[in-house]
């Protein structure tokens, strides 16, 4: 196993399930000196999966609310000394419809679930990567952008792809880059806990299946993705092989560039 993070400290949000655990467990077999964030209190399994040999601290948090994402990074900097990764893996569709569709309030949940927890992360993490001198940002966006059903959470992750750029080209010069990656439909494990617990009804079975049909066939290859080609994605732009790239979005889906 190589060990691209040996002895860094790496931020990893949404750690619970699906891509941001797999994150969680791949950056500390190479080395990475981890703190584990989720809502839910599943993170903290990682505790006793990941065993004596890493060094782990665990959080719950709400991240759509910047004071519990400033005491994320407070937490990881008073444990370990420093931060020099951060991986904002939290966000998703909630509902799957046509935007007329939508409510309000639908909308506004869907721009905070999936736009406001990178935002703020990444604005609590600069004061110290700027302090020592460096760090590597890495948010996941989705190629959405361009995708039918979910129009607040293809603007959301839009504004994740304005975010990564602009602050990329903020900080090039200052020793921290911002990357990001677009997962493409991903294969993955029934989530625990769902984003959406309501039962969907005959014609949001129909929207979500819309949803499957366009993705497989904007995708050249015409499947989904597993976890790990996700994670492989985002711990390249993580570590120092991809020390000269910055303010870039990697689509990962199949050749669907989103």
């Amino acid at each position: 196993m190589h060990k691209r993070f040996q002895d860094k400290v790496a931020v990893i949000t949404g750690a619970a399930q699906g891509i941001g655990r797999r994150v969680a467990e791949r950056i500390a077999a190479e080395g990475a000196r981890l703190v584990a964030v989720d809502r839910s209190e599943l993170v903290h399994e990682l505790q006793d999966e990941l065993g004596q040999s890493v060094e782990i601290l665990t959080l719950t948090a709400d991240l759509e609310r910047f004071a519990d994402c400033q005491r994320v990074m407070d937490a990881a900097v008073e444990r370990f000394g420093r931060l020099d990764i951060l991986i904002n893996n939290v966000g998703g569709t909630i509902w799957a419809k046509p935007f007329e569709h939508y409510q309000k309030q639908e909308i506004e949940a869907e721009v905070r679930r999936s736009l406001f927890p990178t935002l703020w992360c990444c604005r609590a993490a600069l004061p110290q990567m700027l302090e020592q001198g460096g760090g590597a940002i890495v948010n996941v966006s989705s190629i959405a952008t361009r995708s039918i059903n979910r129009v607040p959470y293809g603007a959301a992750k839009g504004g994740v792809n304005a975010l990564t750029a602009c602050l990329a080209f903020e900080n090039a010069q200052r020793g921290i880059r911002v990357n990001a990656t677009a997962p493409g439909g991903t294969e993955a494990p029934p989530r625990r806990i769902p984003r959406n617990a309501a039962e969907q009804s005959a014609e949001e079975q129909v929207w979500y299946r819309q949803i499957v049909d366009q993705t497989l066939d904007s995708s050249l290859m015409k499947r989904y993705g597993s976890i790990d080609e996700q994670v492989g994605a985002i711990l390249f732009l993580a570590s120092d092989e991809a020390s000269y790239i910055t303010g870039v979005t990697l689509p990962v889906g199949g050749g669907d560039l989103g």
